[in-house]
């Protein structure tokens, strides 16, 4: 099978399926199926506000990122113990490799889990030990990236990052940048200038949310004032024709999550979404899955979804993977084995 001779939906499916590709944009908390939430909350003894699994996915008709946020924090809460984090990391690292992620890049909260007292080194040994062990085990390449919540003051930033640092040299295999994310609105990246010019000083790779549901203004903000690498959404570039520009023109990537954003009603239908035309109009796009056990897919069903949805091209889902691996925090022998590999595949 070719790409010149692909005709129909099923063999596309097959195609992404089968496609190496890597995920940019994925907070480990956000991978906590509702199974596993029930579980842990039975191992730490953990009363829950649902009373069944199926309560648990009603609850996942969400209105705004703050009505999912609020769950969200609410089943964070059964996550305690190292092994906690390891079972959940593991168990997402199955469902990435199933899908032919060939490099994952991990957020995770600590702020969501030193707020209860588990300690910042729990969660570091928890998360990492399962990376560690794929890598071992499978060949699966990862990385870390500690993201700050932007709806809490700098100033917990700063404290969260220097509890963080002496774990540096211990996990500096995994442990390679700082993000943004938590509620968008009301909390402009411009609020997090010190602790990202810090986060950069230490050499840190950084990233932030922005344009989700925040205004492109904040899209500049990450770029001008946090000087990221990344932006991580960034659908509402669109809104702001110079803007658009600057991100063509520079390549910035952009971390895309198709499911997410239908999920948070950032768009009403996956038809309406601006992810094409963006890539059309030549930025550096990549699909992601977010946080898949809230919206409804991992890797594999984001890009199904949105390739029926928008009619992507196989030539443009390639594309959407070789941008995955062009953005990501990686070698340069690390890039260009995987870009061999997509080449020889697509090919």
């Amino acid at each position: 099978m070719t790409l010149t001779t692909m005709t129909d939906l099923h063999d596309l499916h097959d195609f992404i399926r089968r496609l190496p590709k890597a995920e940019l944009h994925l907070h480990i908390e956000g991978s906590l199926e509702p199974e596993m939430m029930f579980e842990l909350a039975r191992r730490n003894g953990v009363a829950l506000p649902y009373a069944s699994v199926d309560a648990v996915r009603a609850a996942y008709d969400f209105t705004d990122l703050q009505s999912f946020l609020d769950l969200y924090y609410a089943g964070a809460a059964v996550l305690q113990t190292e092994q906690d984090f390891f079972d959940l990391t593991m168990a997402y690292v199955r469902r990435a490799m199933a899908d032919n992620v060939r490099h994952a890049e991990l957020f995770f909260d600590p702020q969501t889990h030193t707020v209860r007292g588990v300690p910042m080194a729990t969660v570091f040994a928890g998360i990492a030990g399962a990376l560690r062990q794929a890598r071992a085990d499978h060949g699966f390449s990862s990385r870390m990236i500690l993201c700050f919540l932007r709806h809490l003051p700098e100033a917990d930033a700063f404290a969260t990052l220097d509890a963080a640092l002496p774990l540096r040299t211990e996990y500096a295999d995994l442990w390679i940048g700082v993000g943004l994310d938590s509620g968008e609105v009301g909390n402009p990246p411009e609020k997090f200038a010190g602790v990202f010019a810090r986060a950069r000083e230490l050499g840190f790779h950084v990233v932030a949310h922005a344009g989700e549901e925040g205004p492109p203004a904040y899209v500049h903000g990450a770029l001008d004032v946090l000087k990221v690498e990344r932006i991580d959404h960034g659908v509402r570039s669109e809104e702001d024709p110079a803007l658009m520009q600057r991100l063509a023109q520079s390549r910035m990537p952009l971390t895309v999550c198709p499911l997410s954003n239908l999920k948070l009603r950032v768009v009403k239908d996956l038809r309406d979404h601006n992810l094409a035309r963006l890539l059309r109009a030549g930025l550096c796009v990549t699909v992601n899955s977010d946080d898949p056990a809230y919206f409804g897919g991992y890797m594999n069903a984001n890009f199904v979804a949105t390739a029926d949805a928008l009619a992507l091209s196989s030539k443009e889902v390639v594309d959407l993977a070789r941008n995955s691996f062009l953005a990501a925090f990686v070698t340069e022998d690390e890039r260009r084995r995987w870009l061999d590999e997509l080449q020889a595949f697509s090919a």
